[in-house]
């Protein structure tokens, strides 16, 4: 818009410039105020195309998002946890933080069911469905049988599951899911690096398919940063149980570990608690779990439940939540390393952020199974036998 500004009024002063050689002064007063005229005209006729513009984008943004299924005060999503508990400081407590996010952007109702046992899981649900909640996220693959039974039962009521996919074929189903082997890769890098014993460890919550990706990622990760270094793996069989996760940390300490991944939800309580009384790093996950311990923590691999849950509420309440395998990674911030790098080197963080552009780039692949795990690394991992 200045340029054309510009152009008219050089326009305009060549004008007078001629007019004036020729001795005509009214003549030359008359061009300026045509060319201030024209000026004018070009300014408002940019500044409403702009504003058109603007406008043309907001709609086509509202456009896209859809419009709410009902009075968002009256929209209602309810949170069944696994047995963690809403407080664990990990998942569970990630995906109520995002949905309480979407309960203040939004102005819909958000409320949560905790589950002290998986007796629990059924009734909670049970409970939400009565209610008439129009959405019912269910935290946990730990909840996909009663998830299905529940989808089934109920075909007409809105489900969505964190860390499942079996239950994708149900059409009622939205199942969100994580490349959670690439977040752990980069605390296995991390530790890899930092590490001055040449051995970690590892603790898992449960041995299976979904968490062994965590153990796949982050064996890699520190083979790859430091080829000498042991992983110490011990696993938990809890996601409550913060006492058992404290005595595997004390004996990996005695075994040489001077750096400790877990994801075992709550039972990593036990083990960050663990690593502070015994004065080594301890590595979080889910969230940026520095704040339990900040002088302990010396990073977390972040897995943003937050995220899924405040979408997967907010796409339900506009009538776009779809069905089947939702899957967050590191090229969408799905999973990434915490923001907190106070306990982190210069180096070690440029190593990090090197190791991020690769894994987003393709250059490094990420192992998330078995088999590709092996076929690198060997046997090594010890949690799934």
């Amino acid at each position: 818009m200045k340029k054309s500004v510009l152009a008219v009024l050089l326009s305009a002063s060549m004008t007078v410039a001629l007019t004036a050689c020729g001795g005509g002064a009214a003549d030359a007063t008359t061009a300026a105020t045509e060319a201030e005229t024209t000026a004018a005209e070009t300014t408002a006729a940019e500044t409403e195309a702009a504003e058109a513009g603007s406008e043309a984008e907001e709609t086509a943004a509202a456009e896209a998002e859809g419009t709410p299924v009902k009075d968002p005060s009256e929209f209602k999503v309810g949170m069944v946890t696994d047995v963690g508990g809403v407080n664990d400081g990990s998942f569970n407590q990630s995906s109520w933080e995002g949905l309480q996010k979407a309960g203040q952007d939004l102005g819909i109702q958000v409320n949560y069911l905790e589950s002290n046992t998986d007796a629990d899981y059924t009734p909670n649900i049970e409970n939400f469905v009565d209610e008439d909640y129009d959405l019912i996220i269910c935290v946990g693959y730990m909840l996909a049988d009663a998830t299905r039974t529940a989808a089934e039962t109920y075909p007409d009521q809105q489900f969505a599951i964190i860390d499942d996919a079996t239950n994708a074929d149900l059409p009622n189903v939205t199942c969100l899911m994580f490349e959670q082997a690439q977040s752990a890769y980069l605390v296995g890098y991390v530790a890899g690096l930092v590490t001055e014993s040449n051995k970690v460890g590892f603790v898992i919550g449960m041995s299976n398919e979904n968490m062994n990706q965590f153990g796949y990622g982050y064996v890699a990760g520190v083979k790859d940063a430091n080829p000498d270094a042991e992983v110490l793996q011990y696993n938990v069989n809890a996601f409550n149980d913060p006492a058992t996760g404290k005595s595997a940390t004390t004996s990996m300490v005695t075994e040489g570990a001077d750096v400790i991944f877990h994801a075992a939800g709550g039972s990593g309580l036990g083990v960050i608690e663990g690593c502070k009384e015994n004065g080594i790093w301890a590595i979080g996950v889910d969230t940026d779990q520095s704040s339990i311990a900040p002088e302990t923590i010396l990073t977390s691999a972040m897995k943003r439940v937050d995220n899924a849950s405040y979408d997967a509420a907010k796409e339900a309440l506009y009538g776009i939540l779809d069905s089947g395998v939702i899957t967050y990674d590191i090229t969408t911030g799905g999973v990434d390393i915490a923001p907190t790098t106070d306990n982190l080197s210069d180096d070690v963080i440029a190593a990090v952020e090197d190791v991020k552009a690769k894994i987003t780039s393709g250059e490094i692949v990420v192992p998330n199974n078995a088999a590709d795990f092996e076929a690198k690394y060997g046997d090594i991992y010890t949690l799934d036998d």
